[in-house]
């Protein structure tokens, strides 16, 4: 990898915080980073991450043990801060020598991060402001992922670019910090790598792998749709809140909408109560994502992508994707290094 010299020079810090050959890590997509996918990028040098979701403990477990059979490159697990079982499912972690953990959904309940830790393996958790940041560094993260609106699923208000203005400064020259949200291409990469980034972190330009068991059609979607194909969700109505998801126009998205003005007419004329009213609208999207990526339903389905979409035109093997992102990386510092 001689060729990628500048590149890696830069990723120093994130490569041997992560014991990779790049610092390149794959955001946990629901239902597409499973062990085919994880494994896939570990072995090309890249850090593959289980998105646990829901999972259980058992179905984590199984999960975990399926990826270690098709890599023997670190690899990490994603856990969602509000899942009823954080605690047994740290415990699987540390039973399978997982050794990163990524904290996401939230700020992590108190005494997650301690027991992540007491295994030995490293927490990465997201900060989307800088005084996050500081908090969970000073609570135990080992680094930070700061994630721009540009991303696909549940996203924040700010963008990446000017969260990594904001951030970077301030906290990667001591610390591990990867940057993630609407990256598609190494010459985005560099500039965030120049900027004092350990690494980046991307999901869209992954979904649509040769190794990804993403649904035909989910990725067919993909390679057809253009950055502004990829909205965020709307909220129609303050009383009813909304949790933003980034994630391709289709007729799921559409009828959403009208759900939400059905719920609010409902509400207004006392047929729903607050609670009721809420509750319809979280469980509009319940079981979207898996209807997507696994049954290929593009259009009642949530389709969740980032705005770098438009930059994923077909399915290639995820070396091809991690080598493309290196060239085209070490031509922008070469090109910038001779001016």
């Amino acid at each position: 990898m001689t060729a990628h010299d500048k590149t890696l020079a830069l990723m120093a810090r994130g490569r041997e915080f992560l014991g990779t050959e790049t610092a390149i890590l794959c955001g946990a997509m629901s239902w597409v980073s499973e062990r085919n996918l994880v494994a896939a990028i570990s072995n090309a040098g890249g850090f593959g991450v289980i998105a646990c979701g829901a999972m259980t403990p058992e179905l984590l477990d199984a999960e975990i043990a399926a990826t270690k059979t098709l890599t023997q490159k670190p690899f990490g697990v994603n856990l969602i801060t509000m899942h009823p079982q954080l605690f047994e499912l740290i415990a699987i972690c540390a039973q399978h020598g997982v050794g990163h953990v990524v904290a996401a959904g939230g700020i992590p309940p108190k005494g997650s991060v301690e027991a992540i830790k007491e295994a030995g393996a490293k927490v990465i958790c997201f900060a989307p402001t800088l005084a996050l940041g500081k908090k969970l560094l000073r609570s135990g993260a080992d680094a930070l992922v700061i994630e721009g609106n540009e991303a696909g699923g549940h996203i924040g208000p700010v963008s990446t670019s000017v969260l990594a203005q904001e951030i970077l400064p301030t906290l990667a020259e001591d610390n591990i910090v990867f940057v993630a949200g609407g990256i598609g291409r190494g010459e985005a990469m560099a500039g965030y790598l120049e900027m004092g980034a350990a690494g980046v972190q991307l999901g869209t330009r992954f979904a649509c792998a040769s190794e990804s068991i993403a649904h035909p059609d989910f990725k067919k979607m993909f390679f057809r749709a253009s950055a502004r194909d990829a909205i965020a969700s709307v909220q129609v109505d303050p009383r009813l809140p909304v949790i933003p998801v980034r994630a391709l126009r289709n007729k799921g998205t559409e009828e959403f909408t009208a759900k939400q003005i059905e719920v609010a007419k409902k509400l207004d004329a006392g047929e729903l109560d607050m609670g009721e009213a809420q509750l319809a609208i979280e469980h509009f999207w319940a079981g979207a994502l898996r209807r997507a990526v696994i049954d290929g339903d593009v259009e009642g389905g949530s389709v969740m992508a980032g705005q770098s979409v438009g930059m994923v035109k077909a399915e290639e093997p995820v070396a091809e994707i991690i080598a493309a992102l290196l060239v085209e990386s070490e031509a922008a510092l070469t090109k910038r290094s001779a001016a």
